[in-house]
């Protein structure tokens, strides 16, 4: 790799409006820093969807058809479409005022434009807090896919506990989590290219559609048979508890559709930048499917008996033939898809912690050193909290109902209020008001309810 001057090092140092990393289509020196960049021709359509989707596509898939059984058919589809709907206006807004800026070509950089560096910093901290909380979420689901878990006293066990026993050393969580994490997510990590990753990104939405379509099939023979009913249309309000507890549900769906912090380093790469939009809406169209299809055949296939995480409900008996192999392909397709996200994720909270620490330094992929520190450090960090967070769910609802709305409603909203480029519509103010008002209500009511829980455990209101 060619080294780099200290004159160069001034030369592409970055200013707080920068990308965090260099655009393919603007930088005429980065074939000369970038040896593995050679014949980078930019990121093709396919390729950019795939990514997009795999970072929408996570945990969240998980925890919707629990969320549709609690809101109810009708309100539940409705919730997951307003979900993309709001997502797709706040999306467009950032890039419509980055582009009027001319010179803010990351989230970043749009919110600074238009409220200074302080403002950025306190995205860039929103960004980075719901990145490393999924991060350590998803860490934790491939390890009780792997090694197993408890919940509320039963034992469910791992796929690697059921083929080769347990009480092995190798078969511990922790020596399963380490081999993950150097086998398949170190290598995956050390890409500095978003693009570079279309490849697993498209196996993971793949194995996201095949979750799906099995979870359809079974749902589909036992309905046939009549061993099943159809889930309850509207939610069963039976007291003021129960009203609010509907409210919680919004961060969830929130969080399941953010990718904000993606966008923009997946527009960088492209061969013509023009074609983001049509990008976005791909995405959120394929996104919002695979949620609708999960939740339905989720919620008709257990009922009132589904999990907060459906995966755990692949853990027994599912009244068909071949029902234990059906259960370790689910759960080995999501855990495998899980891996393939990770890193999807884990390159935007790279980027934007780099961009904390290192705002005016050279882009992170022309310094190996702060590079590979950053990353060894991060995967060290998740790698501890997968070991030691207590409960999953308490903490991706938190970070959903904080540094989730905050990065997909709350910013956008307010760089289409605050109008510095005086481009806003009255479409897009009343689209500010209604995300402010989404954001602010469902976040206030969800961290009370969560906070309540804790204090109260007896209590019905859970998280």
């Amino acid at each position: 790799m060619t080294a780099i001057s200290s004159a160069g090092d001034r030369k592409h140092r970055r200013g707080s409006k920068v990308p965090l990393l260099p655009q393919k289509r603007d930088d005429r020196d980065y074939d000369d820093c970038q040896s593995a960049e050679v014949g980078f021709d930019g990121a093709s359509f396919s390729g950019a969807v795939f990514n997009l989707s795999t970072t929408i596509v996570g945990a969240g898939i998980m925890a919707l058809p629990a969320i549709l059984n609690q809101l109810g058919l009708i309100p539940g589809l409705l919730m997951i479409l307003l979900g993309a709907w709001v997502t797709e206006l706040s999306i467009d807004l950032v890039l419509r005022f980055g582009r009027a800026s001319k010179t803010s070509t990351s989230y970043s950089g749009v919110v600074a434009d238009a409220f200074g560096g302080f403002a950025r910093t306190l995205l860039q901290v929103c960004i980075v807090v719901n990145n490393l909380g999924m991060l350590i979420v998803y860490l934790i689901i491939i390890g009780d896919v792997l090694a197993g878990t408890w919940s509320e006293g039963v034992h469910h066990s791992g796929l690697v506990e059921e083929w080769l026993g347990s009480h092995h050393w190798w078969t511990a969580r922790s020596t399963l989590l380490l081999l993950t994490t150097f086998l398949v997510l170190g290598p995956l990590i050390s890409f500095k290219r978003v693009d570079s990753l279309r490849y697993t990104s498209a196996l993971s939405v793949l194995l996201a559609v095949v979750f799906v379509v099995i979870t359809a099939g079974v749902a589909i023979v036992k309905l046939a048979e009549g061993s099943i009913g159809m889930p309850r249309l509207m939610p069963q309000v039976k007291d003021q508890a129960d009203f609010w507890k509907l409210f919680t549900t919004v961060p969830v769906i929130v969080t399941a559709y953010i990718c904000h912090h993606n966008v923009h380093p997946i527009e960088n790469e492209l061969k013509d930048s023009s074609q983001m939009k049509p990008i976005v809406r791909a995405s959120l169209t394929l996104c919002s499917s695979v949620y609708i299809a999960t939740s339905f055949f989720g919620v008709l296939l257990f009922g009132d008996k589904i999990m907060d995480d459906v995966l755990a409900n692949f853990d027994g008996d599912l009244g068909i033939p071949y029902s234990s192999l059906i259960d370790d392909v689910v759960r080995i397709s999501y855990g495998v898809h899980l891996m393939l996200v990770f890193p999807i994720v884990f390159y935007s909270l790279r980027l934007n912690l780099d961009g904390l620490f290192f705002p005016y330094a050279i882009p992170i992929s022309r310094d190996n050193k702060r590079f590979f520190s950053i990353t060894i450090a991060l995967m060290g960090f998740i790698f501890v909290g997968a070991n030691f967070v207590p409960n999953i769910w308490d903490a991706f609802q938190f970070t959903g109902a904080t540094a989730a709305v905050a990065v997909g409603f709350i910013f956008p909203a307010a760089i289409a209020l605050r109008n510095a480029h005086g481009i806003a519509t009255k479409r897009d103010r009343v689209a500010a008001w209604l995300m402010l008002f989404l954001a602010v209500t469902s976040s206030t009511v969800a961290i009370c309810s969560d906070v309540y829980s804790i204090l109260s455990p007896d209590s019905d209101i859970t998280s």
